[in-house]
C-alpha cells in the first residue's frame, strides 16, 4: 500500500524549493530526465522567484508541495515548509468560482515521474477542493503540442473542453518559445467523477 501523502502549503518562506522543482519538471537539461518536460517547445524559466510570490500572494490561490523523503525524516501535513529543502511534487490550485477550481503549476521531480506520485497529488489535490471549496469542477490549460501530458490528464477523467486560449507571446517571464504555434488547450473534469 502506498504511503499516504501528506502534502504542506507552501508559504513565501519555501519560494526557493518550488521554484527549483518547477524548473526540473519544466526546462533545461535536468527536465529531460523526466517525461513533462517542455524543453523542445520552449527556453528559459518556467517559474522564478517573482512569479512565485505574486502567485502565492493571489487570492483564493493555494500551492501545496510533497516534501522530497529524506531518511530518517518523518513529515506531516503540518509540517512546517520552511523546513523543507527540496519538493518532490507540487500542485497551485485556483477557486475561481464557486463552482470550479483551476489546477496549474502541477510538477513532479524527474525522478519520481512514474512512480505514481503524480497520480496520488492529482486525486489529494481533486478532494481538497472539493472538501474545502466545495467546488463541482476542476479545469487546468495545457500546452497543445503535449499530447503525452494531454493523454495522462485524459486516463485521470480530464477531457477537453474545445476551448483554447493563446500562448503569452512576448512575455519571457514565461520562456522564450521555440515555435510559433504553442496554444493552451483548456480540460475540465467534473468531482464526482472517481479519481
Amino acid at each position: 500500500m502506498a504511503e499516504a501523502l501528506t502534502p504542506v502549503r507552501v508559504t513565501a518562506q519555501a519560494i526557493e524549493p518550488w521554484v527549483a522543482l518547477v524548473e526540473s519538471a519544466y526546462r533545461g537539461e535536468a527536465s529531460r530526465a523526466g517525461w513533462t518536460t517542455e524543453a523542445d517547445l520552449l527556453a528559459g524559466q518556467r517559474l522564478d522567484a517573482t512569479m512565485a510570490a505574486e502567485v502565492l500572494a493571489q487570492d483564493d490561490t493555494v500551492v501545496f508541495a510533497v516534501p522530497a523523503h529524506v531518511p530518517g525524516a518523518t513529515e506531516t501535513s503540518t509540517s512546517s515548509p520552511e523546513a523543507v529543502t527540496t519538493f518532490a511534487a507540487s500542485v497551485q490550485l485556483v477557486r475561481t468560482s464557486e463552482r470550479e477550481a483551476y489546477l496549474g503549476m502541477f510538477a513532479v521531480s524527474p525522478d519520481q515521474q512514474g512512480s505514481g506520485l503524480g497520480s496520488r497529488l492529482m486525486a489529494w489535490a481533486e478532494n481538497w477542493v472539493r472538501s474545502q471549496w466545495g467546488v463541482r469542477s476542476i479545469k487546468m490549460t495545457v500546452i497543445r503540442q503535449r499530447s503525452e501530458l494531454i493523454e495522462f490528464y485524459r486516463r485521470r477523467g480530464y477531457e477537453p473542453t474545445g476551448e483554447t486560449e493563446p500562448f503569452p507571446y512576448g512575455d519571457e517571464r514565461f520562456g522564450t518559445p521555440l515555435r510559433d504555434d504553442l496554444e493552451f488547450v483548456v480540460l475540465s473534469k467534473g468531482l464526482d467523477i472517481p479519481n
